[in-house]
């Protein structure tokens, strides 16, 4: 990812998310640690939308953690609910909200959706036959 934590929060404003359930709704403020100071996210989910503000206010889920792990997370390296079991974060509130940060960061680069590689292998198995059956 070429952009930095604070630009990819910035586009999140930007529209639609076909990838968070529709039913899903709640606050997360995420505190970022650094430089001897704490960064405040306050991202609000409803509709499949995701707005994004600077806020300390109170939300759902309050999520702490320092400044090379939300770059990390937002980057797709690192997975929140591992950095959670490692300590990296921590999280008071609703902890359901934890999947809606997982999706809204985007995975790794080169990382595919299992549909697609059930679809491929699919294709692998059911090409040599079908080439078969036309001989």
């Amino acid at each position: 990812m070429g952009v930095t934590a604070e630009e990819y929060l910035q586009q999140l404003d930007a529209g639609r998310r076909p990838d968070l359930p529709e039913t899903t709704a709640g606050t997360l403020r995420l505190d970022v640690r650094g430089d001897g100071c704490t960064d405040h996210w306050f991202l609000t989910v409803s509709d499949q939308h995701v707005q994004v503000s600077r806020s300390a206010d109170d939300a759902d889920l309050v999520v702490r953690m320092d400044r090379w792990v939300f770059d990390r997370m937002v980057k797709g390296e690192l997975h929140p609910g591992a950095a959670m079991l490692r300590n990296e974060l921590t999280m008071q509130g609703d902890m359901r909200l934890l999947l809606v940060l997982r999706r809204i960061f985007a995975g790794p680069a080169d990382a595919r959706h299992p549909r697609e590689l059930g679809r491929a292998a699919l294709a692998a198995r059911t090409a040599p036959a079908a080439r078969e059956g036309r001989s």
